[in-house]
């Protein structure tokens, strides 16, 4: 069995990469990379998970396509790399993590988590993560083995989560946490099992539009874990409060549009334009957050990058999508923003920890998603806190 996954890795490594070389230069340099050209030839994204139903969840995640709908497939990286995100957040993933476990909860099962997730840190040259070094696992959401059936869109989902969460903290252990179904309970159970089964930071790539006033309910018996860090997607449809993101007991993260700048940070970033923001129906507003245009919870409260266009993540994925694809959303921000939780390697007293030093993140003044007339900051960013962005982004482990 040893024998067979090491020739299938094998030969994954020499498919997925043109030349060690070539990749290695493209993941280091990423200007360029989403041009006025390449949108002129007619990319644009897609769901990858099919629209939010009643009682399910939609994963968060938009991956790049052609014109004629088909995926925007490449033999090697394509989109933003570890280097890219580390430089453009200044983390000091090189460093830090060791020791942390960063879990991503996500629905039915992907085969090929593990061989993927092999390539892409090879690919970009990140420190092996396995199960029989004790860096990967997977489980169900009762802790055993009885994986449920499997997803090639979800399993798009899954390679994003391990993927960033590889990109950011390397020296991170992950646990993948696979829900029977995109259900609301099951994958609220799959919180459940991570935070039980040690992990120091939870990121939930998946949300449903606010419905009930029941949520509350959930947060107490799904979401409230002192100590560890819940992350959650804001959405990819601009103005709309989504759970669980807007559980006092999460941190919202919504999306931004990063590209490469010539300023001294070195990076341009705006509010992406289908990042996810609200002022939720239910939820109470916390002590620690102080807007007024909304009288309940609002969100986001901080974020990352999101827009698949110019801003997506390369993926490696091969159940499915066979190979290197790009994805963004903010199912890319929501585990990025975990996995710095876990290079800080605080322990987290829900999301207000954010709110403690906002000054130590990039503040995000410009872009908006959508129009809001009563309270235009909903859907505006501006210097300070505002809907799309929060509070900013990483400017390092400061504020985390």
């Amino acid at each position: 069995m040893k024998r067979a996954l090491a020739a299938a890795f094998s030969a994954l490594v020499a498919i997925s990469t043109v030349s060690s070389a070539a990749g290695a230069a493209e993941a280091t340099t990423r200007t360029g990379i989403f041009t006025p050209a390449r949108i002129a030839a007619g990319l644009q994204s897609r769901a990858v998970c099919a629209p939010v139903t009643p009682n399910l969840a939609r994963c968060m995640s938009l991956v790049l396509v052609r014109r004629d709908g088909s995926v925007f497939a490449s033999g090697s990286p394509a989109g933003y790399g570890p280097a890219d995100f580390q430089s453009a957040y200044r983390l000091p993933s090189a460093t830090h993590g060791a020791g942390e476990t960063v879990a991503v909860v996500d629905a039915y099962d992907d085969p090929q988590a593990e061989l993927d997730l092999s390539v892409y840190r090879h690919t970009f040259g990140l420190p092996p993560c396995t199960t029989s070094n004790g860096c990967f696992r997977k489980t169900d959401v009762n802790g055993g083995d009885n994986y449920p059936t499997p997803n090639s869109n979800w399993a798009l989902e899954i390679s994003l989560d391990i993927d960033v969460v590889s990109a950011i903290c390397p020296n991170c252990h992950i646990l993948l946490v696979e829900a029977k179904s995109e259900r609301e309970t099951a994958l609220l159970k799959g919180d459940v099992e991570a935070a039980h089964l040690g992990a120091n930071a939870i990121s939930d790539s998946w949300g449903w539009y606010e419905r009930r006033k029941d949520e509350l309910h959930q947060d107490e018996h799904f979401l409230n874990f002192p100590g560890i860090a819940m992350t959650a997607s804001t959405g990819d449809s601009g103005y709309g409060p989504e759970y669980p993101a807007t559980s006092k007991y999460v941190t919202a993260v919504g999306g931004t549009h990063l590209v490469p700048a010539g300023n001294k940070r070195g990076w341009s970033e705006t509010a992406w334009i289908f990042g996810g923001s609200g002022c939720s129906k239910f939820e109470p507003k916390q002590s620690w957050q102080t807007d007024v245009g909304c009288k309940h919870r609002t969100e986001a409260d901080v974020s990352a990058a999101g827009d698949p266009l110019h801003s997506g993540a390369s993926v490696y994925d091969t159940y499915g999508y066979k190979g290197w694809v790009v994805v963004g959303g903010t199912s890319e921000s929501s585990p990025l923003i975990a996995s710095v939780y876990a290079l800080a390697g605080d322990s987290v007293m829900y999301e207000s920890r954010v709110y403690e030093n906002p000054e130590k993140l990039f503040d995000i003044t410009s872009g908006s998603n959508g129009t809001c007339h009563k309270r235009p900051y909903l859907c505006n960013a501006g210097p300070g806190y505002d809907g799309p962005t929060g509070l900013g982004t990483p400017n390092g482990i400061g504020d985390f």
